[in-house]
């Protein structure tokens, strides 16, 4: 991914919640001085959403597990105006499959360098997808054992695009398809893939080096 420049940097605003104050405050930092602009700051769940509520960030960015809502919980309330990413030190693949269902666009392990967290708010700004290589893993494990059925080319273009943000009528603009062509490969892509959300199928494929 090519990096974005500051004054793009500088039009991303984040709202950032953990109940932990030194890595709250050290990240909230880390962000102001990578360039971005953090708007809210929270350390409940509560707390958490009323900051997205009242900025409408471009970008959230949740630890799973705080007090009162959880990062699944504030998903369902902010994902139609803010795209949300999990920071967590938890790669329970139960939970991770609960917030994609809801529509977290992102994950990132704390454990990660800070440089994939730039990239993950980055991607998610854009209306991409990022999922964090083993958080990747443990959603590809939750899919079963058996063997995946390999994607076609079409199937493959159809995911790359959704991975950058693309809806169905965009995918069929830019493949030259019709918007209902392009849905129909995603639900094949999901079918062979046994995904249940979009969002899934893209991890998926990511997760399989199928798309890159």
């Amino acid at each position: 991914m090519t990096a974005v420049s500051a004054t793009a940097r500088a039009s991303i605003s984040c709202v950032v919640a953990d109940d932990h104050p030194a890595v709250l405050e050290s990240l909230a930092r880390v962000l102001v001085d990578a360039g971005y602009d953090v708007v809210g700051q929270a350390r409940d769940g509560e707390t958490a959403a009323s900051e997205i509520a009242e900025h409408e960030p471009t970008v959230a960015i949740l630890d799973m597990r705080i007090p009162g809502l959880n990062g699944v919980a504030i998903t369902r309330r902010v994902r139609d105006k803010t795209g949300v990413i999990i920071y967590t030190g938890f790669s329970d693949s139960s939970l991770l499959l609960e917030a994609l269902d809801v529509g977290v666009r992102g994950f990132v392990l704390k454990e990660a360098p800070l440089e994939d967290l730039l990239r993950a708010i980055e991607t998610v700004a854009a209306g991409g997808v990022y999922i964090d290589p083993v958080l990747g893993g443990a959603l590809a494990g939750a899919a079963g054992a058996e063997p995946l059925t390999m994607l076609s080319p079409r199937e493959r273009e159809v995911l790359r695009l959704l991975a950058d943000g693309c809806r169905n009528d965009e995918i069929g603009r830019r493949l030259s398809i019709s918007s209902e062509t392009a849905r129909a490969h995603v639900r094949n892509a999901m079918r062979k893939l046994k995904a249940d959300t979009r969002t899934q199928a893209v991890a998926l494929a990511m997760r399989h080096s199928m798309i890159d």
